[in-house]
């Protein structure tokens, strides 16, 4: 690869992206832009851009971009219910192809020919990020500076930043205990001191929720109301998409829900223990399973079930923006024309549960499923022949199996 002439840079403002930046104006005298996305990580950010202007970026972007995640990302991934290995809400993977399509936007925009990222070679993200890059500007060069650089470990970036005069604050001289890495829809936290999937987490590793042992001792009760499978409201209040998973966040989080232990698959081949944090990703999809059980038919639902382990998989490794995904998110955005309606829920000690649920579209007819008398509503002898029917098979292949023994 060429040596870019102009790089946009993914910067969070800390040691490691503040390393690559002045890496990459040292190994390649290359200019370079950064782009800093307020995703609901809950950092102040502003201190970024006078970092990035000490460090001599060519020009520095600062964007909120909460409503564009959650309305253009992660509500199109709930309405999937999308959940992978069984138990993860995806709250890094889905952050990933935004952050790629805005680096390659402004990329066009300053005339740079690469972007670059602080992924380690070892994990997910790379992936992720550069699968999306590529998807939407096939020319586009990366730089992974941590699959290049000869400074492999902590010392050795201690020491590029002393040589540079680069900040380095007190508690990143020792070895960080844990990484994170945070949004509005989650917080994952990884490596060092969690490596050992044995032993339990450390409560301190947990910040956005209480300890279910030491969350209220009375339930709370709150109601979700839908529009099109997205979640539009709560206790009656409409709430644009951030706000209200940000709402969902404070309600989940003090009630202890939404703490996840998990080893999982990486798509790069090993496995690896994460601490996951979603409190409002976990109210909110038993409020969306809520809301499709009575609005949904049964072959759509089970159809859903069927092609959601595909998806969440897709997502996970890196393929937002691959054509099966868009299949797939187009089959399952019609399966939403009707989930409209609210759930009303209960949230106690790091559980939530579905205790209610109405919708003027709703499949669910009281007069076909009453034990009282139905008024005519179902004729209970039409049964007898539709078992006779599905039983049919079976039969012959229990004569067969009796015949031939």
């Amino acid at each position: 690869m060429s040596a870019p002439k102009k790089v946009v840079l993914a910067y969070s403002g800390g040691l490691d992206t503040s390393i690559i930046l002045k890496w990459l104006k040292t190994e390649y005298g290359c200019e370079v832009v950064t782009f800093t996305a307020d995703l609901g990580q809950g950092e102040e950010l502003e201190p970024a851009r006078s970092k990035a202007e000490m460090m001599g970026a060519t020009a520095i972007y600062i964007e909120d971009l909460r409503e564009e995640f959650v309305r253009d990302f992660v509500f199109p991934m709930f309405r999937a219910n999308a959940v992978y290995e069984g138990l993860y809400l995806l709250g890094t993977s889905i952050a990933r192809p935004l952050i790629s399509k805005r680096l390659v936007e402004i990329a066009e925009a300053e005339g740079a020919d690469a972007i670059a990222h602080g992924a380690t070679g070892k994990g997910n993200d790379q992936v992720r990020f550069e699968l999306s890059a590529y998807a939407l500007n096939p020319d586009i060069k990366v730089i992974a500076p941590w699959r290049e650089w000869d400074l492999s470990s902590r010392t050795k970036l201690i020491e590029f930043a002393e040589l540079h005069q680069i900040p380095i604050a007190k508690d990143k001289r020792g070895e960080a205990p844990f990484s994170v890495d945070a949004n509005l829809l989650h917080t994952s936290s990884e490596g060092k001191a969690l490596e050992d999937p044995a032993v339990d987490a450390p409560e301190h590793v947990y910040q956005r929720t209480v300890s279910p042992e030491d969350a209220p001792d009375e339930a709370e009760i709150i109601e979700v109301g839908f529009e099109r499978g997205d979640a539009v409201s709560i206790n009656g209040e409409a709430l644009s998409p951030a706000t209200l998973l940000t709402r969902l966040n404070e309600i989940g989080g003090r009630n202890g829900v939404g703490r996840l232990d998990l080893v999982e698959g990486r798509f790069v081949g090993m496995k690896s223990r994460g601490i996951y944090e979603t409190p409002g990703g976990t109210v909110l999809l038993e409020a969306h399973r809520g809301i499709e059980q009575i609005t949904l038919d049964r072959g759509a639902a089970h159809l859903k079930d069927e092609l959601m382990p595909r998806y969440a998989e897709l997502i996970y490794n890196g393929f937002w923006f691959s054509p099966e995904r868009e299949m797939l998110q187009a089959a399952i955005d019609a399966s939403q024309d009707h989930v409209t309606g609210t759930v009303r829920l209960k949230l106690y000690k790091g559980s939530v549960r579905t205790i209610g649920r109405w919708s003027d579209h709703s499949l669910y007819s009281e007069a076909h499923v009453t034990f009282e008398d139905d008024a005519g509503a179902y004729d209970q002898k039409d049964a007898a022949g539709f078992i006779k029917l599905n039983a049919l098979r079976l039969k012959l292949i229990a004569t067969r199996n009796r015949r031939v023994k």
